[in-house]
C-alpha cells in the first residue's frame, strides 16, 4: 500500500506538485525561462548537468531518436515512455511536448496528458496545428476546447500543469502578413480562457511583435535558433521563456554526418574532438546519481 504524506498525496506525488510548482515560477519577466531541449536521457542528463533549472523535450528530437519523422505521430505510449525516462533520471522540471496532442479530438488530448502526466511531466506544450493542408491550424474555439480537456485532464490528477499553447501562426504564414499578430491575440485570448498558462509562438523573434503580444492576455514563450536576438533583448521585449526547439538534436546529428563523411573521405576524425569525456557520461549516468541530485536541486529549488 503506497504510504501517504502529510499533505495526504504519495511521496512521489508530493514531489512531482513541487517541481510543478517550481517550473511555473520560472516564468519571469526580465527572468525569462531558458530551455534546451532534450530528447532522450542522455541529452536530458547533460543539459542538467550545465545547469538548467528545467528541461522541455522536443518531439522532433524524440521522433527521430524513434526513427518516426517529426509530426508523424508518435503517439502518447511512445512519447510518455520518453518522459518516464528522463523523469527519472534528471532532478528539475520536466515539459513535455505532446506536438497536437496525438489526435484532432479533446478526448484524445486528454487521454495524452493524462499519459505525460503520470510519466512525470509538470508542463506540456500543446499546438494547434491541425494536419490538414486546406486549413492548417484549428479554429481557435476548438483548439480553445482541446486546451480546456488538457486542463481538465491535469486538475482531474491534482497536477497544476503549466500548458504552453503553442501556436503555428507564423510557421503556416496564413493569411496577410500584417494581420498575424492581432490574429494571435485572438488565439491568445481564447486559449487563455480555457486554461492555458502561456503562449509559444514559434517562428517569430521580431522583437515589436513579441513586445506586443506579451502586453496581452498570456506570457509569451519563443523559439530561437543561430543568428536570433539575444536572451537579453527577448526578455527586454517580454518573453518570459525561451527554446531551442530541435536545434541542439539537429547540431547533435550534423556531427554524426560530419564525423562519418569526414571518416570514410578523409580517413580523419578530427569532427568528433571537442566531445563530452567518456567517462562523465556514463558516470552522469550511474544509478543512483539523480538522487543525489534531486536532493541538491531541492535545496536550491526553495531558494528560487
Amino acid at each position: 500500500m503506497t504510504q501517504l504524506s502529510r499533505t495526504g498525496k504519495s511521496p512521489s506525488l508530493d514531489r512531482q506538485v513541487r517541481r510543478a510548482e517550481i517550473f511555473a515560477s520560472l516564468h519571469r519577466l526580465g527572468d525569462p525561462l531558458l530551455l534546451p531541449n532534450a530528447w532522450d536521457v542522455a541529452s536530458a542528463v547533460m543539459i542538467a548537468s550545465a545547469g538548467a533549472k528545467a528541461i522541455a523535450t522536443t518531439s522532433a528530437g524524440v521522433a527521430w531518436s524513434l526513427g518516426v519523422r517529426d509530426a508523424a505521430d508518435l503517439g502518447p505510449d511512445r512519447a510518455a515512455a520518453v518522459i518516464e525516462r528522463i523523469t527519472a533520471a534528471v532532478p528539475v522540471p520536466v515539459s513535455a511536448d505532446i506536438e497536437a496532442g496525438y489526435g484532432p479530438d479533446p478526448d484524445a488530448v486528454a487521454a495524452t496528458v493524462t499519459a505525460v502526466i503520470r510519466a512525470g511531466a509538470v508542463g506540456v506544450n500543446l499546438e494547434d496545428r491541425s494536419g490538414q493542408d486546406g486549413a492548417p491550424l484549428f479554429e481557435p474555439a476548438k483548439q480553445a476546447e482541446r486546451l480546456a480537456a488538457a486542463r481538465a485532464a491535469a486538475d482531474r490528477l491534482a497536477m497544476p500543469l503549466w500548458i504552453n499553447a503553442r501556436t503555428d501562426a507564423f510557421l503556416a504564414g496564413t493569411g496577410p502578413e500584417a494581420e498575424w499578430v492581432d490574429a494571435v491575440l485572438e488565439r491568445a485570448a481564447a486559449y487563455a480562457a480555457a486554461g492555458a498558462d502561456s503562449l509559444f509562438v514559434p517562428g517569430l523573434t521580431d522583437l515589436a511583435a513579441i513586445a506586443k503580444l506579451a502586453a496581452g492576455p498570456l506570457p509569451v514563450g519563443v523559439m530561437v535558433w543561430a543568428g536570433a536576438p539575444t536572451v537579453a533583448e527577448l526578455a527586454s521585449a517580454g518573453a518570459v521563456r525561451i527554446s531551442l526547439g530541435s536545434a541542439i538534436a539537429q547540431a547533435a546529428y550534423a556531427v554524426a554526418a560530419r564525423a562519418a563523411a569526414e571518416l570514410l573521405s578523409d580517413g580523419t576524425y578530427n569532427t568528433s574532438a571537442g566531445g563530452i569525456p567518456y567517462d562523465e557520461i556514463n558516470n552522469a549516468l550511474a544509478p543512483g546519481s539523480s538522487q543525489a541530485d534531486s536532493a541538491r536541486y531541492g535545496q536550491e529549488a526553495d531558494r528560487i
